[in-house]
């Protein structure tokens, strides 16, 4: 059996920050250090980092007085901020830069008079994180229908912004929705969508094209990987989202001659290595990694953590 992986795959430049400053709070400050909401969307990440001395917590009451703080990679409401300000908490953020890119161009539309619409998906840390930090009310659409069902008249200024694991794709049917039902828009360009994403989502499509089946290695939570999937099913393909290696299913590969493996934005690389293996264990594999797009992005870290 063949294997194609796809390139690029798994950990992105946001991901690999964040879990770098909850190691490196670690390795500085000793254990415990606690961080609001998974680091990640990836069992085995915040496993890993519990191993290490990481308490992960759904709110900051659950932080004792003046324990490290980290905020995760999605995001949080101005109101966490405030209330981790008014515990004297010290806090190392590790919100993806391109998150705060989002929030950033939403408060300039605000500041500008305009009505903000975010596209994304209710109840996603990141969604809410970006309308907690507007100071203003934000208008969430998830889909075409929801847009037109938007009560503003056509003539409202409005400006929308887009959740960061969405990519062109992704939002370009409800962009066209939003330009047609209003005469006074603005968006963000499109060169400001999440690179990770949309050269994840090209390399699936690129991936489907070539193999039988798709798996995709990541976390049922995780919005990117399970995004990932739904491609290759779009596309025609048998598409899995598998945890790991303990999770593969036989019958899947049953009448596959090629086998396409890629990962979410975070699921690390062993999990790969994990599928794989147990693919092995099936049946003789040959692993090749298909042409890519390369990512040479870094993100710094935060000042306390830079020098240590």
């Amino acid at each position: 059996m063949e294997v194609y992986l796809a390139q690029p795959r798994g950990f992105c430049a946001g991901v690999v920050r964040a879990i770098e400053i909850v190691e490196r709070a670690l390795e500085k400050y000793g254990p415990p250090v606690y961080v609001r909401h998974e680091i990640v969307h990836n069992k085995y990440v915040v496993e890993s980092l519990k191993n290490k001395g990481a308490i992960f917590v759904e709110e900051l009451s659950e932080v004792p007085p003046k324990a490290v703080t980290v905020f995760s990679a999605h995001g949080v409401a101005r109101s966490v901020e405030e209330e981790a300000v008014a515990r004297d908490l010290p806090v190392l953020n590790a919100t993806c830069p391109l998150v705060t890119k989002v929030h950033n161009q939403g408060k300039r539309y605000i500041a500008r008079g305009r009505t903000l619409i975010l596209i994304g998906h209710a109840d996603h840390p990141e969604v809410e994180g970006t309308m907690g930090q507007v100071p203003a009310p934000v208008l969430l659409v998830q889909s075409v229908e929801e847009v037109r069902a938007l009560e503003l008249p056509a003539d409202t200024p409005v400006a929308y912004i887009t959740q960061t694991t969405l990519s062109v794709d992704d939002t370009k049917d409800i962009i066209s929705a939003l330009q047609a039902r209003f005469t006074d828009i603005q968006g963000p360009d499109i060169r400001d969508i999440c690179y990770a994403t949309q050269n994840r989502q090209s390399a699936v499509r690129d991936l489907s094209k070539l193999v039988d089946v798709i798996l995709v290695v990541g976390a049922a939570n995780s919005s990117n990987s399970n995004r990932l999937r739904e491609i290759g099913t779009e596309a025609g393909v048998a598409s899995y989202l598998i945890a790991d290696g303990s999770a593969l299913n036989p019958e899947w590969l049953k009448d596959a001659r090629i086998v396409g493996v890629t990962a979410g934005a975070s699921a690390p690389e062993v999990l790969v290595d994990d599928v794989i293996e147990a693919m092995r264990r099936i049946g003789p594999v040959k692993v090749s990694v298909l042409p890519g797009r390369e990512e040479n992005i870094e993100f710094r870290l935060p000042a306390q953590l830079a020098a240590s």
